[in-house]
C-alpha cells in the first residue's frame, strides 16, 4: 500500500576496490603459499599495475559524481495527486542556485529513506489489518504539525520570527489529523494494546526527530511530511479501490458526521490552502464516504506541505490578497531555520517600536 516512492541506490568506491587510495595499506607485493615469503613484483609489472589501478580510480570517481548528480526525488504515480499549487504567496520566489539545487535533492533523497523504512514496518506488521494501519498512520500524520509549531513559537520566544498564518494552518492540519484518528479508534484500530504501544512510541521518536529536521532545514522538514501524506492518500485510495462494496454498506462513525458537517467548519477550510474557504462540503451518507474524505484531506495536506518548501511562501486561505502588504509588515521578522536565525539576530539590529 506504500506510494510509488523510489529508493536511491548508489555505492561509493571502497579503499580495497581502488588501489592506490589514502587510508588504504596498498603494497605491490605478491605472496608465494609455497615459500611463505613475499617476492617483489618485476619492475615493468609493477609500474603496469599502478597505472590500471589510477585509471580505475578516475573512472570510479566519474561513476560515482555522475550518480550524485542524479539523486532520485520523490516519483508519483498516476493515482497519487498532483501536490502542486498555484502559490498563494506575498513574498517572490527566486530560482535555486546551483548548491542549493544540489541540497534539496541530498534533503530529498534522505526523507524518501527515512520514509520508506517506515513503511517496511507498516507493509510487514498490518498486511490484513487496515483500521489498525491507519491509526498507527494517523497517530504519526499529525505530529509533524506538532514539530512545526513548537519550533515556531520557540522562534517567537526569542523575537526571531512572526508569522501568524503558519501557526493557524499548522494547527488546522493537527485538528484535521486529530479527528482522522478519533475515526480510526471508533472503527477499533487501537483496541490491541500493541498498535497503541507501537504507535505511541514511533510518534515519540518521530517528534523529536522531526523538531531537529525543522530546525536545520525547514524545507527538508515540509517535504517529509509531504511524503508522509502522498502515502496516506495512496494508501486510502488503494483501500477503497479494493473495500468500496463493502463500505458503502456500513454507517459513518458519529465523530465524522459530527467533524465534516457539523458546527463551524473554519478550521476545516483553513489548512485547505489551495482552494478559497468554503467550496468543500462534504456529505457523508455511510463509510465510504468517510474515507474518500479523509483521502482528500490528505490530498490537501500535500498541497500544502509542497506549497510550504519555498520560504515564505504559505499564508491562510481566510487572507485576503489585499492583506499582503500589511502582513509583510507584521511579519518582518523571519527566518529558515536556527542558524539563519542566530545569524540575524547578532548582525539585524532592533527595531524601533
Amino acid at each position: 500500500m506504500a506510494a510509488a516512492l523510489s529508493t536511491p541506490s548508489f555505492s561509493l568506491p571502497s579503499c580495497r576496490a581502488v588501489a592506490p587510495c589514502r587510508g588504504s595499506s596498498f603494497n605491490p607485493l605478491s605472496f608465494s603459499p609455497f615459500h611463505g615469503k613475499y617476492h617483489p613484483l618485476p619492475t615493468n609489472s609493477r609500474k603496469l599495475n599502478l597505472m590500471k589501478a589510477m585509471v580505475l580510480q578516475d573512472k570510479k570517481k566519474i561513476v560515482v559524481t555522475n550518480e550524485l548528480n542524479s539523486l532520485p526525488v520523490l516519483k508519483r504515480t498516476d493515482e497519487d495527486p498532483d501536490c502542486s499549487v498555484e502559490s498563494t504567496s506575498c513574498s517572490v520566489e527566486s530560482p535555486p542556485s546551483f548548491l542549493e539545487s544540489w541540497a534539496i535533492k541530498v534533503e530529498q533523497t534522505v526523507t524518501v529513506l527515512l520514509l520508506e523504512s517506515v513503511i517496511k514496518i507498516l507493509d510487514a506488521l498490518y498486511q490484513e489489518r487496515e483500521y489498525a494501519r491507519f491509526y498507527v498512520l494517523e497517530t504519526i500524520a499529525r505530529v509533524p504539525y506538532f514539530s512545526f509549531i513548537s519550533v515556531l513559537h520557540m522562534y517567537e520566544s526569542f523575537g526571531w520570527w512572526r508569522r501568524g498564518d503558519y501557526l493557524k494552518v499548522h494547527f488546522a492540519e493537527s485538528w484535521n489529523e486529530l479527528h482522522h484518528l478519533l475515526i480510526m479508534e471508533e472503527l477499533g484500530g487501537n483496541s490491541w494494546w500493541f498498535d497503541r504501544f507501537l504507535a505511541q512510541h514511533i510518534a515519540l521518536f518521530y517528534y523529536f526527530m522531526t523538531v531537529f529536521m525543522y530546525l536545520i532545514s525547514p524545507r527538508m522538514a515540509y517535504h517529509f511530511s509531504e511524503c508522509v501524506e502522498l502515502h496516506a492518500y495512496s494508501s486510502y485510495d488503494k483501500f477503497l479501490t479494493l473495500k468500496g462494496d463493502e463500505l458503502k454498506k456500513l454507517p459513518a462513525p458519529e465523530v465524522a458526521l459530527k467533524y465534516y458537517t457539523e458546527g463551524d467548519l473554519y478550521l476545516f477550510d483553513e489548512f485547505q490552502t489551495s482552494r478559497a474557504p468554503n467550496t468543500r462540503r462534504p456529505k457523508i451518507e455511510n463509510l465510504y464516504d468517510v474515507f474518500v474524505n479523509i483521502r482528500d484531506d490528505e490530498a490537501e495536506h500535500c498541497k500544502t506541505m509542497k506549497d510550504c518548501q519555498t520560504h515564505g511562501n504559505l499564508r491562510s486561505p481566510h487572507s485576503s490578497a489585499a492583506s499582503c502588504k500589511e502582513s509583510n509588515t507584521v511579519a518582518s521578522k523571519d527566518c529558515a531555520g536556527i542558524f539563519d536565525c542566530l545569524k540575524k539576530s547578532i548582525t539585524t539590529p532592533p527595531q524601533e517600536e
